[in-house]
């Protein structure tokens, strides 16, 4: 087996991998991102592997399925779940413009430097930039791009859990990526340089950027026989 095909098998294991993890519970609406949090039943959000009295001569589908987006939006969270970040958990999903899953990537160190022997801090009590994570952290978006397993990012759709920085919107842009969905970014003032000059580079080379509106309140998915 050559690298390549090793690369794709790979990259279906993890896909695999991922779809087996939307079997655990999932909130998606999390307090972490959000201020309140509601209550949902099977009328307003919450999916659930088991139904009630099913009528077999039923030829209807079944109501209550994810949305496109909401579907690759919680893939985006769950992404985020894998990133060992303590102060922020972000992921990402790059998906072609019919639905295909390109690649997911969450915010984390590259390939072979140990998260053990890295700082995971914000803040040096020295004032040393080297003591942070800043100078050796991936972001999400990024990892979501570099994962394609050779496939192109260019008029692809990229979910993401948080607005990216500017640094990441110079990659979304030069990898053509047509469209940013995103649940939430950090609140603009003059401090925040790098989400500024994010909005203006997008808007620059034409990348369309919309705020994600969830469809559901949360989705729980429970281990449970059918």
């Amino acid at each position: 087996m050559n690298s390549r095909d090793l690369g794709v098998v790979s990259t279906a294991t993890i896909f695999g991998a991922l779809a087996s993890a939307l079997a655990f519970r999932f909130f998606f609406l999390n307090p972490k991102w959000h201020n309140s949090h509601r209550t949902a039943s099977s009328q307003n959000g919450v999916v659930s592997p088991k139904l009630s009295s099913l009528d077999p001569f039923d030829p209807s589908k079944r109501k209550g399925y994810l949305s496109w987006d909401d579907y690759f939006m919680a893939i985006a969270f769950l992404s985020a779940e894998r990133s060992k970040d303590p102060n922020r958990q972000v992921g990402a999903c790059l998906v072609s413009q019919n639905g295909v899953i390109l690649g997911i990537g969450y915010n984390g160190f590259p390939r072979g430097c140990s998260d053990d022997k890295l700082p995971w801090a914000k803040k040096s009590k020295n004032e040393d930039p080297l003591e942070t994570k800043y100078p050796y952290v991936c972001h999400a978006e990024v990892n979501a791009i570099l994962n394609t397993n050779h496939a192109s990012a260019a008029g692809q759709k990229l979910y993401v859990t948080m607005f990216p920085c500017n640094e990441c919107a110079k990659i979304i842009i030069q990898s053509g990526v047509a469209e940013v969905i995103y649940f939430v970014e950090k609140k603009l003032n003059d401090s925040n340089i790098a989400y500024i000059a994010s909005h203006k580079l997008l808007k620059m080379a034409g990348v369309k950027a919309r705020k994600y509106q969830p469809q559901m309140d949360q989705i729980l998915i429970k281990f449970d026989e059918p």
